[in-house]
């Protein structure tokens, strides 16, 4: 009884991460800003590891987990990078010697 609910859930499962993939991909094309589009790529990337996972539960390969680090990793540091830029967009640079001029 079980085995068969677990494979019934996990034929079920990957079509919600493979739902926000998709929503996420909407919000990168529309995002009305750049802030929104920085966090639809971290979405994404959350939601390709979620939907790797997944496949990795279906298939029972611990492979998968592995290839799942890969886009984990490469989204913090390009959310990390994003951020920095945005910042640098808003705030000015302290020591430029710019501040107290008028």
């Amino acid at each position: 009884m079980s085995a068969a609910v677990l494979s019934v859930v996990t034929m079920i499962a990957p079509v919600i991460p493979a739902l926000a993939l998709l929503l996420s991909v909407v919000r990168v094309i529309i995002g009305p800003s750049l802030p929104d589009r920085v966090l639809a790529l971290d979405l994404l990337t959350v939601s390709a590891m979620g939907f790797v996972g997944t496949i990795a539960i279906r298939t029972g390969l611990t492979l998968y987990l592995d290839i799942a680090i890969a886009p984990a990793l490469l989204g913090f540091l390009a959310t990390v990078g994003f951020a920095r830029y945005i910042l640098s967009r808003q705030m000015p640079v302290r020591g430029s010697g710019r501040e107290g001029q008028q």
